[in-house]
């Protein structure tokens, strides 16, 4: 199918992504194809406790191939605000709720090929619920104490992109 306004044409949609081929002019004034797969985007809550402790999901990623550490997150919803995914998000995966939210700012998961652009939210003042995971979701959810989880980028144990940007802007915002 070809977009002639964009000069796009899909190679794939799914319910997440749309691949297709992008004929662009570059700011050189070249004209070339480009893979680009379009994203709606996504939001990530960056949730500390009273205690100094960050919420953290270990969750099985398949396309990472096993386990990984991030923060609580989601793809943004048809006609939704970041705002209100990073809520939801953190609600239904780690079963919490925050009183006192404030935007972190905003980053570009992989901008060669992907539209994606991922927001981070910092939340406080949080309550505890109940968490509802979905059916091909596999997560464990931990709090643990900012600067460990810091150390934990620094080393490698966390390797998310959103989680190590989220939790660094987080410490700069606190401090």
């Amino acid at each position: 199918m070809a977009d002639r306004e964009h000069g796009r044409r899909s190679v794939f949609q799914g319910r997440i992504v749309d691949v297709g081929i992008e004929s662009v002019r570059l700011p050189n004034g070249r004209r070339t194809e480009l893979e680009i797969i379009r994203h709606p985007g996504g939001a990530a809550a960056v949730a500390i406790d009273a205690d100094g402790r960050v919420c953290l999901l270990r969750q099985y990623r398949h396309a990472a191939g096993g386990w990984l550490w991030e923060l609580p997150a989601g793809k943004i919803d048809p006609g939704e605000a970041p705002f209100a995914t990073a809520r939801r998000e953190l609600a239904e995966e780690a079963g919490v709720t925050a009183e006192d939210w404030s935007a972190l700012g905003h980053l570009h998961s992989s901008p060669g090929v992907f539209t994606e652009v991922i927001h981070l939210y910092l939340a406080r003042d949080l309550c505890l619920r109940g968490h509802t995971h979905d059916a091909d979701e596999v997560i464990e959810i931990h709090w643990v104490p900012l600067g460990e989880a810091l150390e934990w980028c620094r080393t490698g144990r966390i390797t998310d992109a959103k989680t190590m940007t989220g939790l660094f802007l987080a410490a700069a915002q606190a401090a």
